[in-house]
């Protein structure tokens, strides 16, 4: 199914919740679908191109001059197993927390620790979404989808997608050149759970037994008790990615600041944890307007109802800047700025 309209709203499509519209919006479901439309009318080639998913890590400033592409390809199948792996394809379209749940309830390990995390299949290699120390790159055997540069489908290996601390080859060389329509997850049949990350072990055993269900079940108690619902209260998560700093540069601020949570991050670097910053700049629970902190999660910025994405970008700009003077880091968003 092709749907193409004008002038359409996208307060629907992005978890903050932002009123602006897109000049074209082309939204597909079946993965030939790319190839006809853009091969059918190529001015869409002078047109700036905006590929969007569930919106959940999507800041709108203004109105979205061009074609925004919305790939809602749905599906999820086992193409390939053997006694110790197993392969699941699943459409871009696909909520990535239903894709969670399936292979969490069919016994399929690996993306477990990733629960509740909004958004769509699609997006999941572009940021290479991770939490409580699992990153989804470690299980992507390939992504698929169309090239807009050449005009034609593609297939690229996990291994060629460059995957890092929240990046990927598609938020750099490839970004707005692919549309990506499906991922190939390989997951584990016999795992080893990861429950090193802050308190998830200790919230698994108040469940009782350490399995993939519990585990499951802990991450989305702890993400729900810190976390806004973004159906109830716009957000897009984590707005600031957390700083990997210098193991020097740490012990400097420790001498200020000795409570200061911090990370092993290899290569004599650790990974400091924004929201403890922002927190320690009085930013947790301030309203500005309509835009705000989160009142149990400084690293996640609300819309209160009506705020502009201009205004929670502006305070975005304001936190970052007291968290320089304060620490002398620089936070890089997470949230991407349209």
């Amino acid at each position: 199914m092709i749907r193409f309209l004008e002038k359409y709203s996208l307060k629907s499509y992005n978890t903050f919740g932002i009123d602006v519209k897109a000049k074209y919006f082309f939204e597909f479901t079946d993965i030939a679908d790319p190839e006809f439309f853009f091969r059918s009318n190529k001015t869409w080639n002078d047109e700036k191109i905006l590929i969007l998913g569930g919106g959940s890590n999507i800041l709108f400033i203004s109105d979205f001059n061009g074609l925004v592409v919305y790939p809602n390809v749905p599906g999820i199948q086992v193409i390939q197993e053997n006694r110790q792996n197993v392969w699941i394809e699943a459409g871009a379209g696909e909520e990535w927390d239903e894709f969670v749940r399936y292979c969490v309830f069919s016994e399929f390990s690996g993306i477990e620790n990733l629960s509740l995390i909004p958004g769509k299949v699609g997006a999941a290699p572009i940021q290479n979404i991770g939490a409580y120390g699992c990153e989804v790159g470690n299980f992507i055997e390939t992504v698929k989808g169309y090239n807009l540069e050449n005009m034609k489908p593609f297939e690229m290996a996990g291994n060629e997608c460059n995957f890092s601390y929240r990046d990927s080859i598609f938020k750099n060389k490839l970004k707005g050149k692919v549309i990506v329509t499906s991922v190939v997850f390989r997951l584990e049949k016999f795992p080893e759970f990861d429950l090193s990350y802050g308190n998830l072990e200790e919230e698994v055993k108040k469940l009782g037994e350490i399995n993939i269900k519990n585990i499951r079940q802990a991450v989305i108690n702890i993400r729900s008790s810190k976390l806004p619902d973004v159906k109830e209260l716009g957000s897009a998560g984590s707005f600031f990615k957390n700083p990997v700093v210098g193991i020097s540069q740490t012990e400097k601020i420790k001498k200020l600041y000795p409570e200061i949570p911090y990370y092993p991050a290899g290569n004599d670097m650790v990974k400091l944890a924004a929201g403890w910053l922002i927190d320690q700049c009085g930013w947790k629970g301030y309203r500005e307007g309509d835009a705000g902190v989160h009142e149990k999660q400084a690293l996640v910025l609300v819309n209160f109802g009506n705020a502009t994405g201009k205004e929670i970008f502006d305070l975005s700009e304001k936190i970052r800047n007291s968290v320089f003077e304060k620490f002398g880091i620089g936070l890089e968003r997470e949230v991407n700025v349209i």
